[in-house]
């Protein structure tokens, strides 16, 4: 698998192997992403092959759906009080018997790879592949913590709740473990509106604070609070998931918030509630300089009947055109050219990005360009991301690569992946004398490590 991903020409996939070698055995670096910090913190074993690969991968489960298989067949929980398949054997049986739908698709390559490159087991995917897959995960060298070395793993940056306790965060401190993983602050659930239970959330996060959120400012000084209190345990970094890119100053956010407690906001009120709060989240980076990531456009639980089987938040999200140019003008005007601040912008429209979000990159300072996420992780919409927005905002105002998983032991395969596809970019730049190859090996370098670890302050 040399030459996975590279140019078919042989000149060009030459160079593509020279700059990749260049960068294979960097660190990596992962800013943005969501394993969930306990399993570091607790280095267990993992549960059986079914429970690690197959049932918490969302992208696998919505394929067998769309092929009339519900989640339920591959041990996703049910909410509505249906049975759930609990057999993992049975589970890798129903994945494996259908693993054909995945051909030419980003989870074939990123499964097969990790087979192969974490596990030392070579594909196709069988009903053997179960007990070698058990088998490893039996094995001390393939715990967490132990993972964590062999991935080359330089920072691994989670993402949790205002709500949450850091618990999780807290043990790998105490324990003195050399591991650098640190959290994110992504504040939705107190944000949204029309997210069901607000009311309880905002009431909640007055508890953990010690703040009166009853009212607009003690909102907002518990927010301040708890961001406090992410920056002790390492985050650089806020996200936000927004519907929709929007950003604006609300003159009566004192009343629609009242109107939220008590279950009352309109959804356009929701709206204009959470584009005001962008502006605040932006001025509280100015004060403690955590870089905003701003990830709209995702539907979010879309399928219906995903939503009512299994709750939130469970793969029925579908992308959805949205508008940067004037959405992000309040905040740019207000501090796109303030040094204090930078804003990590993502999307899931490709057609924004040679008509909206590469000039926008181009013409701020606190602008970047996020690689391309969710649906648009993939080799061909990465060489179509790198080819849109290059020429008008240049290698520079992009952010290096994120995985965005929940999947631990996917990381270096994705990371792969990006590399492989930047190195055949860049070496079609040099065979077309655009670029010299002593140019396309520091940048490649640049875009593997240097960038996200300048542009998230890591």
């Amino acid at each position: 698998m040399e030459d996975l991903l590279f140019p078919a020409d042989q000149r060009t996939r030459e160079i593509a192997r020279e700059l990749f070698a260049h960068v294979r055995e960097l660190p990596l670096i992962s800013p943005h992403g969501h394993v969930d910090p306990g399993i570091l913190a607790d280095d267990a074993a993992f549960p059986d092959p079914a429970q690690l690969i197959i049932t918490p991968d969302h992208y696998l489960t919505r394929m067998l759906l769309s092929q009339g298989i519900p989640p339920s067949e591959l041990g996703v929980r049910r909410v509505d009080g249906g049975q759930t398949q609990t057999d993992p054997r049975r589970i890798w049986r129903t994945f494996a018997d259908n693993w054909h739908l995945f051909r030419g698709t980003p989870s074939k390559l990123w499964l097969e790879q990790t087979l192969r490159q974490v596990f030392g087991i070579e594909p196709p995917l069988t009903y053997e592949t179960y007990d070698q897959l058990a088998e490893k995960l039996g094995q001390p060298e393939f715990r967490p913590r132990a993972l964590f070395a062999k991935f080359n793993l330089e920072v691994l940056a989670t993402t949790e709740s205002p709500l949450d306790d850091l618990s999780r965060h807290a043990k790998l401190r105490a324990d003195g473990w050399l591991g650098k993983v640190i959290t994110t602050f992504r504040p939705d659930d107190v944000v949204d509106m029309d997210w069901a239970g607000w009311p309880d959330r905002v009431a909640r996060l007055g508890e953990i604070s010690g703040c009166d959120t009853s009212t607009f400012e003690g909102f907002l000084e518990a927010l301040r609070q708890r961001r406090e209190v992410f920056i002790e345990f390492g985050a650089t970094c806020s996200d936000h998931g927004h519907p929709t890119a929007q950003v604006a100053i609300a003159d009566d956010v004192a009343a629609i918030y009242q109107r939220g407690l008590r279950g009352m906001a309109s959804p356009g009120e929701a709206e204009a509630f959470r584009a005001h709060m962008l502006m605040e989240f932006a001025r509280m980076s100015l004060d403690d300089g955590l870089v905003m990531q701003l990830h709209p456009g995702s539907s979010r639980n879309h399928n219906r009947y995903l939503h009512r089987a299994y709750g939130r938040d469970t793969g029925g999200d579908i992308p959805q055109a949205t508008e940067y140019t004037f959405a992000l003008k309040p905040l740019l005007d207000a501090y796109g050219h303030d040094p204090r601040l930078r804003v990590v912008i993502y999307t899931l429209d490709e057609y924004t990005y040679t008509r909206e979000m590469a000039p926008l990159a181009g013409g701020y300072p606190a602008l970047f360009l996020g690689a391309p996420w969710w649906f648009l992780d993939a080799p061909e919409a990465l060489r179509r991301w790198r080819e849109a927005v290059t020429e008008t905002a240049g290698f520079y105002n992009t952010a290096g690569f994120v995985d965005d998983t929940r999947a631990y032991c996917s990381i270096p395969v994705r990371h792969e992946v990006s590399r492989r596809v930047d190195a055949g970019f860049l070496a079609r730049l040099v065979a077309e004398h655009r670029l010299s190859l002593d140019e396309a090996l520091e940048t490649i370098a640049d875009l593997a490590y240097n960038l996200p670890k300048k542009v998230f302050k890591l």
